[in-house]
């Protein structure tokens, strides 16, 4: 699995966050994906690394700026993953 993270500009709300988020998921297969205003970025966990060129897409039809983005593996942590090293 991989993390990605999106710098977005151009978010102002929480429904500019759903907008975005909405518009992640329709071009991805993705486990999870969340936006923060406050941060401006867009994080996406997905099986597989998403395509930038596909990603800058969907940010920018939602009418923000495609800041900068980076993936890196990532490892889901379960509840008890620190009490029994998983």
């Amino acid at each position: 699995m991989f993390k990605t993270v999106v710098g977005v500009e151009g978010m102002a709300c929480g429904h500019c966050e759903k907008h975005l988020c909405d518009a992640v998921r329709e071009k991805f297969s993705v486990k999870n994906v969340t936006a923060s205003h406050e941060k401006k970025e867009c994080e996406i966990i997905s099986e597989n690394e998403p395509d930038e060129t596909k990603v800058r897409e969907a940010v920018e039809s939602c009418g923000f700026k495609f800041l900068s983005m980076k993936s890196e593996p990532y490892e889901k942590k379960g509840l008890f993953s620190s009490l029994f090293g998983k």
